[in-house]
């Protein structure tokens, strides 16, 4: 057995749409390899920042991520080996573990598709476009009727416009 405890840059492409691990950025491993009748067992650890924007509101998202991670790698001619597809295991190139696609599939496979900066994160006003959480909990934007939006437009707005659902239009006599 031996145990691994490094630091290494993180590649262009360990991200998703919205959210990811900066390149160049520090990825920390903490890793166990052990001999196995089969192969090499890894086991440990994986820490790696985050950055990336919230789903529902597009605010900055800063996180660091703590994953564990476990896979064999096969000998070459071992009962694993023989009896696994193509692309079922990973396999030791002579002497020598490739771990970066390990630390890779673990990583991006544990991102959020839709990340969020916080769990009740109200998201976007839909007509004004500002962040509901920093807005006024009564906040609301006046529909105009758009069979009267024109006459609105010319005359300016009313505060109460005649044929808004619920109310019924009104005549006065002379």
């Amino acid at each position: 057995m031996q145990e691994l405890d490094r630091t290494a840059p993180a590649p262009e492409d360990w991200r998703v749409e919205l959210i990811g691990v900066p390149a160049g950025t520090e990825v920390h491993l903490r890793l166990r390899l052990e001999s196995v009748m089969e192969g090499v067992l890894v086991s440990g650890e994986i820490e790696a920042p985050l950055t990336g924007s919230c789903a529902r509101c597009l605010e900055s998202i800063e996180d660091t991520l703590s994953l564990d991670l476990q896979e064999l790698y096969a000998y070459e001619g071992s009962t694993t080996e023989a009896t696994s597809e193509e692309d079922e295991v990973r396999r030791i190139e002579g002497d020598y573990l490739d771990l970066e696609p390990l630390a890779r599939d673990t990583v991006v496979l544990a991102l959020p598709l839709a990340p969020v900066c916080r769990d009740d994160c109200a998201g976007l006003c839909v007509d004004c476009g500002q962040r509901l959480d920093d807005l006024p909990d009564d906040h609301a934007h006046e529909i105009v009727d758009a069979r009267w939006a024109g006459l609105a437009a010319k005359f300016g707005t009313p505060s109460s416009s005649p044929g808004a659902p619920g109310e019924s239009p009104t005549t006065e006599e002379n």
